[in-house]
């Protein structure tokens, strides 16, 4: 395709992931923006506090930004945007994006509301930044009063090869309840939009909808349920927005966490599970290598795909309850053999004398170098990370990386070697350094030393290990009255610890529990409001914490987050292994 190039003309071709015209003031970033801990439903406040157009405000431009990346709810946030009237007009991106483009979809099947989503080629979308006003009609992304050149047909859509088989014609038809009728219908408008050549069947689900974004996210689930859905897999749930048995003796906002627990309580009827953990990969039926699946929640599905070895997509909130409905999802992205093959190396420096908090920087780190990209990580076979290393780093590479999934050379199973991870194909190599993860300790900790009023833990769910790392470390002591210590964990994982005295021993250091939900949707009191500082060992809370708390948010290892929570002081300088020369 050509690209009219002239500043005061600009116009290129593009493809409609959905229809429409809109015209608007540009709003442009060449970074990737996670919806969910980025912008405000409320306001359309863009509130990631790392991203370029921190503190802009998205209603009525046209939005040009890479894609998508981070929380698969950012699909929900879009929706209530939508539904809010906060919204931009239209958006533009230089690769086609599930994640937002679902929310639009559901709002387009649901509510009748919409705006134009539109692909241009990357050279295109370079060539937006400068510009003042957009406009997006008729296959163009252009400027207002733009010629289209006799050479510029719009981009190659994808091929509309989608074969339906009997049973998928059935559950399209009349014949089946409405809730069925409607997820069918967007599961199958998400595969033509993949150029997805077939329904598959998937063995369990997912869901991450289940978080409370706002009323739209309630609307949707109990509409669904109202029209007679009913999961045809085993479904379990995502963390929630609140604690659903403690709420009350907790003392979260009545009005939100009624609507939080009502949202849950829409999954329920539909015959899910009340598992409300986002770290599913804990409970007992955690799926096998090679099974296929549906799941949502970002760290889920990355830790899924590449340390389990099951196959699913990266799927957005609204779009699990539909695959769960039907049991049918596209085959498309991971589900495909040749789409899990690495498409970057990165080389990780030698790191002696490393402590737990080097997981989740260089998952951090990892996903900013591999943005998009699926990418294999050498330097580490003889690492031997345990599963928690493995989440912190998969939940962090999933805050900064849009991509479904990582492989880490000798340790993870489709990665025995890098050929194996590669497909054999030469990539180019990134190197990632000592100092680098220590420039990322410092991104986190731009002061030191500093008093904290809360310690956060927990992001994604604590496990059974790390509760028993944590009472090692806490035994015998007490922590300082100022400080809260907080821990965010399932309903199955806070059961055993308490069957095995573990909960008392941290309760006895002045530990409180919040089942059911995560960081990512805790409510105040939890984060006391009079605090000014956070600290936490997730870098996925560092990173989204500042935004969905309105706090400052530190890093730091578990052990120096006991420390922390003894003397109420942050770590006074950068760790010792981060030091070394």
């Amino acid at each position: 395709m050509s690209v009219e190039t002239d500043r005061a003309t600009f116009a290129a071709p593009a493809r409609l992931l959905i229809e429409g015209a809109a015209e608007g003031p540009l709003l442009f970033s060449d970074t990737a923006l996670s919806f969910w801990g980025g912008v405000d439903p409320e306001t359309g406040l863009v509130i990631d506090q790392a991203h370029p157009l921190h503190g802009r405000c998205l209603e009525g431009a046209i939005l040009a930004i890479p894609g998508g990346r981070g929380s698969c709810t950012g699909s929900a946030v879009l929706m209530q945007l939508i539904l809010n009237g906060k919204a931009p007009a239209g958006m533009v991106f230089s690769q086609v994006e599930e994640i937002l483009t679902l929310g639009v979809m559901v709002a387009e099947e649901m509510y009748g509301r919409s705006l134009p989503v539109a692909v241009v080629a990357p050279e295109a979308f370079a060539r937006l930044e400068g510009l003042d006003r957009i406009r997006i009609e008729a296959g163009m992304v252009s400027e207002p009063g733009a010629r289209q050149g006799p050479d510029e047909a719009a981009p190659p859509a994808a091929v509309p090869s989608l074969v339906l088989s009997d049973h998928d014609r059935h559950l399209l038809s009349d014949t089946v309840p409405q809730a069925t009728r409607t997820a069918m219908r967007i599961v199958v408008r998400m595969a033509e939009l993949l150029g997805a050549g077939r329904l598959i069947d998937v063995a369990q689900v997912h869901v991450d909808g289940c978080i409370y974004t706002g009323p739209a996210s309630l609307d949707f689930a109990e509409k669904l349920a109202g029209w007679g859905g009913k999961v045809v897999v085993p479904t379990s749930l995502n963390a929630i927005s609140a604690d659903q048995a403690r709420w009350r003796e907790q003392g979260t906002d009545p009005v939100l966490s009624m609507a939080a627990s009502a949202l849950a309580d829409a999954y329920l009827r539909m015959g899910a599970r009340p598992t409300f953990t986002c770290a599913p990969y804990q409970l007992d039926g955690a799926p096998v290598e090679g099974e296929t699946i549906a799941w949502a929640e970002s760290n889920a599905v990355v830790y899924a795909n590449s340390v389990l070895g099951a196959r699913t997509m990266k799927y957005p909130d609204f779009l699990d309850i539909c695959i769960a409905l039907t049991g049918r999802a596209p085959e498309a992205g991971c589900h495909l053999d040749e789409n899990r093959k690495a498409r970057l190396v990165i080389a990780v420096e030698a790191m002696d004398g490393r402590d737990d908090s080097f997981w989740p920087l260089l998952g951090y780190r990892v996903g900013m170098l591999a943005p998009n990209a699926i990418p294999a990580v050498t330097g580490l076979e003889q690492a031997h990370p345990t599963p928690d290393d493995l989440k912190a780093f998969g939940a962090a590479f999933a805050t900064t990386s849009a991509a479904p999934m990582f492989h880490i050379v000798g340790v993870t199973p489709e990665a025995p070697s890098l050929s194996a991870a590669t497909g054999g194909k030469a990539f180019q190599t990134l190197r990632v350094t000592r100092r680098d993860l220590a420039d990322d300790w410092h991104h986190f900790n731009p002061t030191t030393g500093e008093a904290i009023d809360m310690v956060a833990l927990g992001n994604p769910h604590f496990s059974v290990e790390e509760c028993r790392t944590l009472a090692r470390l806490c035994g015998g002591r007490s922590k300082r009255d100022s400080v809260a210590v907080t821990v965010t964990l399932s309903r199955a994982t806070h059961a055993r610890i308490v069957e095995a005295g573990i909960a008392a021993t941290l309760e006895a250091f002045g530990i409180t529990f919040v089942r059911d939900a995560c960081w990512c949707t805790v409510m105040q009191p939890i984060v006391p409001p009079a605090a000014c500082t956070i600290l936490t060992n997730s870098g996925k809370y560092a990173h989204y914490g500042p935004g969905l708390s309105g706090k400052a948010v530190r890093f730091a290892s578990l052990s120096d987050c006991v420390e922390a929570a003894v003397t109420g002081y942050a770590p006074e300088a950068l760790p010792a292994w981060l030091q070394a020369s």
